[in-house]
C-alpha cells in the first residue's frame, strides 16, 4: 500500500531539509541565540508540507509563559504536528535520548528527558522546573506511550507533580490539547486505516515510518481546549483528571467528525490548601 516514488521523495527532501537546519540550530544553541525556540517551528511546518501532514487547529494555543502542554500521544508524526503549532519542547522518555537521528533532534529542540528511576527523579523534576521557572513552554504527553489513535489512554499523574513545586513563583498555565488523525486523502479515516499513521505497541519503528510517507495526504485536527492554571486545582490527580476529561472528549468528537463545541471556561475545582509533602516522582 502507498508509492514507493512518493516514499523516496519525501524521504530525500525531509533529509536534506533537516540536515541543512541541524548545524543552524546547534551553532544557534552554542551562542545562545533567543532565535533557537522558533526555529524548530519553521522546521516542523516545513516537514509537515514534505510529508503530507496538513494540519487543522481548533481553538488557540495560549500565548502566556511558563506553559504546560498537554496532548494525547498517537505517533512520532505529533511531533512535527505540535512543533510545527508551538515554539515550545518535548518531555520525552530518556530512551529516545539514545536514539540514531531522533534522539539528536530532540536534543537540538531542547527536549527534557525522564525516566522512572527514583534515583533520577528528582533530578529530572529540577530540570522540568527550571525550564517552567525560566518562563519555557513545554509539551507533555501524560500516557506514557503512544495509542493506537482511536482513544486515550490513562495518564499517569505523577508527571504532573512538578508542575505544584513551589519553587516555581510564576503562575504555570496548563493547556490540554488533542491530536486526531482524521482523513487520507480527503476521505474519513477509520479504525483499519489509522493504525497506518499510530505508531505503538511492539511495531517496528523503521518498517512503520517506510509504509507511512508513502500514503496520501493526511489531515491531523489539533484541539487546544480552554487552558487553567495549577493554582486552580488542589492536586496532580485532579489536574491529570481534569486534562485526561477534556483531551479524551476532545478526540473522540474529532474521530466522529463534529467539530469543537462552544468555548467555555474549564470548571475550577473547590480549591483548598496545596499539601506541603515532598511532589511524588516526575514518572510512574
Amino acid at each position: 500500500m502507498g508509492s514507493s516514488t512518493l516514499r523516496i521523495a519525501r524521504l530525500g527532501l525531509y533529509l536534506v531539509w533537516t540536515a541543512s537546519l541541524m548545524p543552524v540550530q546547534g551553532l544557534g544553541l552554542i551562542l545562545r541565540r533567543s532565535w533557537v525556540s522558533r526555529l524548530p517551528r519553521f522546521y516542523h511546518r516545513w516537514c509537515c508540507r514534505i510529508l503530507g501532514l496538513r494540519v487543522r487547529t481548533i481553538g488557540v494555543a495560549t500565548a502566556k509563559r511558563p506553559a504546560l502542554f498537554v496532548a494525547n500521544h498517537v505517533s512520532y508524526a505529533d511531533i512535527e504536528v505540535l512543533g510545527s503549532l508551538l515554539a515550545a519542547s518535548f518531555v520525552a522518555k530518556t530512551d529516545v535520548a539514545r536514539w540514531p537521528w531522533f534522539g539528536w533532534l530532540a536534543k537540538l529542540q531542547r527536549s527534557v528527558f525522564v525516566d522512572r528511576r527514583v534515583s533520577s527523579t528528582a533530578r529530572q523534576r529540577d530540570a522540568i522546573a527550571d525550564r517552567l521557572a525560566a518562563k519555557d513552554a513545554l509539551i507533555l504527553f501524560p500516557e506514557g506511550t503512544s495509542g493506537d489513535g482511536n482513544h486515550v489512554l490513562p495518564f499517569k499523574s505523577s508527571l504532573f507533580s512538578v508542575v505544584f513545586d513551589r519553587k516555581i513563583e510564576e503562575p504555570i498555565v496548563v493547556q490540554p490539547v488533542s491530536v486526531a488523525y482524521t482523513r487520507l486523502d480527503g476521505l474519513p479515516m477509520g479504525r483499519r486505516l489509522r493504525p497506518f499513521f499510530a505508531w505503538y505497541g511492539d511495531m517496528s519503528l523503521g518498517s512503520h515510518v517506510w509504509h507511512a510517507i508513502g500514503l496520501g495526504r493526511v489531515e491531523v485536527v489539533v484541539e487546544f481546549h480552554a487552558p487553567t492554571t495549577v493554582a486552580e486545582w488542589e492536586s496532580r490527580k485532579a489536574l491529570s483528571e481534569f486534562c485526561h476529561e477534556r483531551i479524551s472528549d476532545g478526540v473522540a468528537r474529532l474521530l466522529a467528525g463534529r467539530g469543537a463545541p462552544a468555548f467555555t471556561s474549564p470548571r475550577a475545582k473547590r480549591r483548598r490548601p496545596i499539601s506541603t509533602d515532598v511532589p511524588a516522582p516526575v514518572a510512574g
